[in-house]
């Protein structure tokens, strides 16, 4: 048996249970994990409260890390001991699971279980935003919501790193005094300042070839306005609410733009695409370009709380749960 945190209805953290489930063993191509860390991220709350639909009864979470302690039937890449770590795979929060091996990734000897689990999630999605989405070259000058966040001190460094100009925002004062210490250029605090102006008024007027938007509604219609002719929208969270319909001659009158909606499934869903974007981030973030803050521990029967922390805007970087 397994402790976890599930949920048999969708709902506010409050439906989040801590109980006890039956792992097993692993069938073919299949191992067991013992975890060691365990991811928070915003996914888990949108599944939790049926944004995005899961079957019920759900153990919650989408990311952790933790060693193989047994292995099914044909899996020769990985044996027990070897340090793994996954995302994508709903289930994460729980002290064992039972895993297909060909959606792990070992860990290198230099990167720790708590660190693993606070950033493969997030660090792949910054590869995915700024490599492939659209592949900033250095001179870029780009505006990056939430830029205090998880998704946002990465991106911060990781785009500095690659000779880019990072336009951040943030709820306050002291988070784009964070995001500037990691790397950004400017941050705006948007309680205080109009986005789209300070955006303007730092770009010369120009506006940006590209805006990273993991807010969603709060901030859509600003995020259009702050790009230059032919400028992408990378639309890739929703922490204030679903985006609304779309006009979409409103992209015509603000000069031809684009609009994405990415995933980090889309991504990796095949194993060659997950080891590549793995294997760079892992070598970013070993070479000291980034380095990942985890500011926030619970206890994994705390789990509704780091969510509600979540959801209030009352955390900065990366949050994990400490299995007991």
């Amino acid at each position: 048996m397994s402790m976890a945190i599930r949920f048999h209805e969708f709902g506010g953290p409050e439906v989040l249970r801590y109980e006890a489930v039956e792992v097993g063993e692993p069938g073919p191509g299949e191992v067991r994990i013992r975890q060691r860390a365990i991811g928070v991220n915003f996914v888990d709350i949108y599944q939790r409260n049926g944004l995005y639909q899961v079957a019920l009864p759900a153990i919650a979470g989408n990311e952790a890390a933790g060693e193989v302690s047994a292995v099914g039937a044909g899996v020769t890449s990985l044996k027990v001991g070897d340090r793994v770590a996954y995302v994508g795979k709903v289930g994460a929060y729980c002290e064992e699971r039972l895993m297909p091996a060909d959606r792990l990734v070992q860990l290198p000897e230099a990167i720790g279980f708590d660190q693993a689990a606070a950033m493969l999630l997030k660090g792949l999605t910054v590869q995915y935003l700024i490599r492939q989405s659209y592949r900033v070259e250095p001179g870029d000058i780009v505006l990056f919501h939430a830029a205090a966040g998880g998704v946002g001190l990465i991106a911060c460094q990781w785009l500095k790193s690659l000779g880019a100009r990072v336009i951040g925002t943030a709820g306050s004062d002291e988070k784009c005094a964070l995001a500037i210490r990691h790397g950004a250029e400017y941050c705006i605090n948007y309680r205080t300042e109009n986005i789209v102006e300070r955006v303007k008024e730092l770009t010369g007027g120009a506006g940006v070839p590209v805006v990273y938007d993991s807010v969603g509604k709060e901030t859509f219609d600003a995020s259009l306005r702050c790009l230059r002719p032919y400028g992408l929208l990378v639309s890739f969270g929703n922490a204030s609410g679903p985006v609304p319909p779309l006009d979409l001659s409103i992209l015509a009158q603000l000069g031809s733009l684009y609009v994405t909606r990415p995933t980090l499934n889309t991504y990796t869903a095949k194993r060659a695409d997950l080891e590549s974007m793995a294997a760079e981030l892992f070598q970013v973030v070993t070479s000291g370009m980034v380095k990942i803050d985890i500011n926030h521990r619970y206890p994994l029967k705390d789990a509704a709380q780091a969510h509600r922390d979540l959801e209030a805007r009352r955390t900065t970087g990366s949050t994990v749960l400490i299995p007991e």
